[in-house]
């Protein structure tokens, strides 16, 4: 079969079988052109198995980013399944290595970032006080935002320090929360929280009208008190969530502990932190040296 007949057979099978998008198809068309500008072809019988690696091989020499490989390779994969499926040819593409994405590291700050950002709000207003208080659990118990923002007063035991979450997947864990967190969390209930709207609801922290607070006006709160302390790093909510799995790490916690507390599910997850604190560390001997 001509390979023009085939592509559009393909499209074709896209566009009315499984409703794929117009803007779609015309991504997928630009890749699969760039695949055979690469690895040309005329006719169906003159495809390989290993056209796909060498594909790849080919873009990797030539420096394209790894999503771009990635996504002609996906949409070419697609079409060679696609002629298999319809047995316009007689193999099987064989497993072939991708190139792999880069991991972009957690966003971390400094212990003395972190205490300056702490200290920021007015603990002189009841709002300051509720949002120091948020900022010392998030960052001592390293708590998602989401699990931050539906904490309910039930869930934590103020005489034991710990504070029980339903995290992904309605997984239930024990997290433990600092003295220093907990006495924050005491006084803004009996001298604070006391004397807003919805102090009867479940809820922890409320806003003004006694209702839970939003990711976005969370996000904007910690976007002001960086602002305040003067760290120059662009931050959100869930950087504190970072900094405590790090500096976890780098005062000697052990990666399985760690794993448990943060609620992941798989140990890699938990795992990229030690690039974080290993970066610090590397950094920290840089500046050292050109110092010396």
């Amino acid at each position: 079969m001509e390979l023009s007949d085939a592509v559009d057979l393909y499209f074709q099978y896209l566009k009315v079988e499984n409703g794929v998008s117009k803007q779609t198809i015309v991504n997928y068309a630009y890749d699969i052109k760039k695949f055979f500008e690469s690895i040309p072809k005329d006719t169906t019988e003159d495809m390989l198995p290993t056209d796909i690696s060498d594909f790849v091989t080919i873009q990797m020499k030539q420096q394209l980013s790894v999503p771009t490989i990635l996504r002609r390779i996906s949409s070419t994969l697609n079409f060679y399944l696609f002629l298999k499926r319809e047995n316009i040819i007689d193999f099987t593409v064989p497993e072939f290595d991708r190139p792999k994405k880069m991991k972009h590291l957690p966003k971390t700050i400094s212990v003395e970032e972190v205490e300056d950002l702490l200290a920021a709000p007015d603990l002189n207003k009841d709002e300051g006080y509720r949002d120091r208080t948020m900022l010392e659990v998030m960052y001592s118990s390293g708590l998602r935002v989401s699990e931050l923002l539906s904490l309910k007063i039930k869930q934590i035991n103020l005489e034991k320090g710990v504070i029980d979450i339903i995290g992904k997947g309605n997984k239930q864990r024990k997290v433990p929360i600092g003295e220093y967190a907990l006495e924050f969390v005491n006084k803004y209930i009996d001298e604070h929280r006391i004397h807003n709207p919805g102090k009867r609801t479940g809820y922890l922290f409320l806003n003004r009208y006694g209702e839970p607070l939003s990711r976005q006006y969370f996000f904007k709160q910690i976007k002001k008190y960086a602002k305040e302390a003067n760290i120059e790093e662009d931050i959100s909510p869930h950087t504190l969530r970072h900094c405590f799995a790090t500096h976890m790490l780098e005062n000697g916690a052990e990666l399985r502990a760690l794993q448990e507390m943060l609620g992941h599910s798989n140990l890699s997850t938990t795992q990229i932190y030690t690039n974080v604190s290993t970066k610090r560390i590397l950094d920290a001997y840089d500046l050292f040296t050109k110092r010396k």
